[in-house]
């Protein structure tokens, strides 16, 4: 008796241990959702199938864009062969080397994923739900199907709530920008930050050379980042790929910004996405103001 009762203790303690984690925010999951909000807006406007549902499913089965399948494939959605005539990768899951879908881009996988529910006959009753009806999408997913873990529903209902991802449900538009340029296949991810979108540079990076890469003039780049269109890029370094805002976002209010060694005006500026000469006003100092360590800067 004892023996069961400890292992009830344990069994339970396992689950709760799950639950738990499942219900942890996750700082790349955020980065996914950012990154890829608009592309599941636009198809939740084109095909009716919610944006959260979307999100919550790609993030799930990708692994936030990290899963061998995702990196090797681009199949952000799990999606088998089933017929498919396109390119094709092979991986372990419920049996061995099974045939999945291949893209050439995350923006394909997404589209794919809109029609493989639109066209089959097996979903078609999904679509009766409303756009805003997140837990009956998640439900009848599983019920229909789409997965094999007796949790699936569940674990979508918990993304979607932790992360307010039902609020792209009510979207009537989408950033154009960043649709196209994860339709293009963008060699590098692209971040979403302060109703702006940024890269990391890559060493060996030029403005000529990434303009060429996110097709933005390598001008207008230069002069988005508030530098010389010759200049050099350092590897890591944040480049904007729109005009910059006044102030950060506002949850910065209250939140002032501690000068760590190493920063300038420009690199904190750079990492809130504001111009140079805002975070001089907003402060009250003069440009040729020197910085120091432990200064208190707002950035909002």
């Amino acid at each position: 008796m004892k023996r069961l009762i400890f292992s009830l203790f344990v069994l339970i303690g396992s689950t709760v241990h799950v639950l738990a984690q499942s219900m942890v925010w996750n700082q790349r999951y955020q980065d996914y959702f950012n990154t890829y909000k608009d592309v599941a807006i636009e198809q939740m406007l084109q095909y009716k199938i919610p944006a959260s549902i979307t999100l919550a499913q790609g993030v799930l089965e990708s692994g936030a864009g990290r899963s061998e399948l995702a990196l090797r494939a681009n199949n952000h959605f799990g999606i088998k062969c089933n017929g498919w005539t396109g390119r094709k990768s092979y991986h372990d899951d419920d049996e061995r080397n099974e045939c999945f879908r291949a893209y050439n881009s995350v923006y394909e996988s997404f589209r794919d994923h809109s029609v493989f529910l639109t066209t089959s006959q097996r979903y078609r009753r999904l679509f009766q739900l409303k756009l805003t009806d997140y837990k009956g999408w998640a439900k009848g997913l599983k019920a229909c199907g789409y997965a094999t873990s007796p949790v699936y529903a569940k674990k979508l209902i918990e993304i979607i709530e932790l992360y307010r991802l039902y609020e792209y449900d009510k979207a009537k538009g989408f950033d154009a920008f960043q649709t196209r340029e994860i339709e293009r296949g963008v060699l590098r991810q692209v971040f979403a930050f302060n109703d702006n979108y940024y890269v990391y540079a890559k060493r060996g990076d030029t403005y000529r050379s990434l303009a060429k890469e996110v097709d933005i003039s390598y001008r207008k780049l230069a002069r988005y980042n508030e530098r010389d269109k010759n200049d050099a890029l350092e590897e890591g370094e944040v480049v904007w790929l729109k005009k910059k805002a006044r102030k950060a976002p506002k949850s910065y209010k209250g939140r002032p910004h501690r000068v760590a060694a190493g920063e300038s005006m420009y690199t904190i500026a750079q990492k809130y996405g504001i111009r140079v000469k805002y975070l001089y006003k907003m402060n009250d100092l003069s440009p040729d103001y020197q910085i120091r360590v432990g200064d208190l800067l707002r950035v909002r």
